[in-house]
């Protein structure tokens, strides 16, 4: 038996269903992986090196099929007039059709390897787009990291912010209770009113840096500023971190000579270089190919015998004895008929093979200097490594410092904390039993605030510091 429910059941089932959707879309949080996987998809500038890396992927093609043969037909008619010669070389002095069919074939025997240089410097130059393709994406993941930290910041200060001003305003509701039953002045009360206002004031700054970090690394992942957009918050001292002992600098230094792609795209367009430098000076010798070609023609006024015919033809007479006698002569007559195409195709059908040897003498020291330059941007390159070198060891050294000047700080900024919450305690005592001014009080948990602010401050910059040591060596970026 069949049930049909009313309509206004289906029609609160549907709400309840988008209702649960929504609020599953709603919950959806983006964390790190998730963000760097977003920001790689849709970077336009990653896009590009994409098209850059197919672009010399065809040109690596194109070159390997270069070794090949060459290969042409070339089939034309057209309407000849004025004087010209026939397949016969005879010269016809009337308006005609002509068609001729040409096939030509060529390929290099030897040319001092310059092809087969040519093609392993596009190969070098495809993979060396590749590498720049993980370079860009390896950059795009660490500003993301770091944005992303910068978030999680504004996020716990945030969240200080407001346990801060809850704090106020508990100890202003109890200091209110104690002013209208007479037990302190009013002016403790409007000490705590006017805290309570600064205590706000700094809550929502702490709310508009969060909106304006997530609007920073939106612009960065290219999207859409008003998009729905929530980031997942790992407590920060759980996120993973190597011990600074394992992070000593040359020994950093040596993975990321060998792991990040910067360096791996250096050597690939040397090697492109010198592989064009090769091929640049091959060109400059003798080369040697050989070449072929078939080809055939129709003329539209060409003609063949057909048949000949006999006859005689008086040519001239002679007098015998007063007697005139004509002299005659026997010839053929030939019929003639237009040749037909096909025929005249097959007929006049020829071809030809040979060697050629391409001697190159003088063109303006062009293919000398093609070389030279080779040689330079090899030197270029090398250099540039070099410094690409050079600059890796600077930062990795530096950001060395910065992690072990981060880690003391943060030591320091969890003594301080400690130090300034066991004085708010004693602080709060005190003030409970009348022996300290509410301006005092204030004082002591404004102090306590600002050491909890500098202490998230520091264990967030402690946790990014670490992470660009770790990116060095090619660890990526994991939180």
């Amino acid at each position: 038996m069949l049930y049909f429910w009313p309509m206004r059941y289906i029609r609160y089932t549907l709400i309840a269903i988008t209702c649960c959707c929504t609020a599953a879309h709603a919950q959806e949080k983006w964390d790190l992986r998730k963000i760097v996987d977003y920001a790689v998809t849709n970077n336009i500038s990653i896009k590009q090196a994409d098209v850059q890396t197919a672009v010399n992927g065809l040109v690596y093609k194109q070159s390997k099929l270069s070794r090949y043969p060459n290969a042409s037909i070339s089939p034309n008619i057209s309407y000849n007039n004025g004087p010209s010669q026939d397949a016969s070389f005879n010269i016809i002095n009337q308006g005609y059709v002509g068609s001729n069919v040409q096939f030509q074939t060529s390929a290099d025997i030897f040319n001092w390897y310059s092809k087969k240089n040519t093609i392993l410097a596009n190969q070098w130059e495809l993979e060396a787009s590749k590498a720049n393709v993980d370079k860009l994406r390896n950059d795009i993941s660490l500003s993301v990291a770091n944005d992303y930290l910068q978030i999680l910041l504004a996020r716990e200060q945030e969240n200080i912010a407001q346990v801060q001003l809850q704090q106020t305003q508990a100890q202003l509701s109890n200091t209110r209770k104690l002013v209208d039953a007479g037990s302190l002045p009013e002016l403790n009360a409007s000490e705590l009113e006017a805290q309570e206002a600064v205590d706000s004031a700094n809550y929502i700054s702490a709310k508009g840096n969060v909106v304006q970090a997530i609007l920073v690394l939106k612009s960065v992942i290219n999207m859409d500023a008003a998009t729905s957009f929530e980031v997942a918050v790992p407590p920060v001292d759980q996120i993973p971190i190597e011990k600074i002992a394992d992070l000593q600098p040359d020994a950093v230094y040596a993975l990321a000579i060998i792991n990040l792609p910067q360096q791996r795209y250096n050597e690939f367009k040397i090697k492109a270089a010198q592989k064009t430098a090769q091929a640049a000076r091959g060109s400059m010798y003798p080369t040697l190919s050989a070449f072929g070609s078939m080809g055939t023609g129709f003329n539209s006024i060409v003609t063949h015998v057909t048949g000949l015919s006999p006859a005689i033809g008086k040519i001239g007479s002679v007098s015998v004895n007063g007697t005139s006698y004509d002299v005659t002569n026997p010839y053929i007559i030939p019929s003639f008929s237009k040749t037909a195409f096909l025929k005249q195709y097959s007929e006049n059908f020829r071809q030809s093979v040979g060697l050629s040897l391409n001697i190159p003498l003088f063109n303006g020291a062009q293919l000398r200097t093609n070389w030279e330059r080779s040689k330079l941007n090899i030197k270029n390159l090398e250099l540039q490594k070099e410094s690409d070198n050079q600059s890796i060891k600077q930062n990795i050294y530096q950001a060395y410092n910065a992690a072990t000047v981060a880690l003391e700080k943060f030591s320091a900024g969890q003594k301080s904390v400690t130090a300034s919450q066991r004085t708010m305690d004693f602080a709060q005592k005190r003030y409970e039993v009348g022996m300290l001014g509410t301006f005092e009080l204030i004082t002591q948990q404004n102090n306590l605030f600002k050491a909890k602010l500098q202490d998230v401050l520091n264990q967030y910059d402690y946790v990014f510091k670490m992470k660009v040591l770790e990116f060095y060596r090619g660890q990526g970026i994991k939180l």
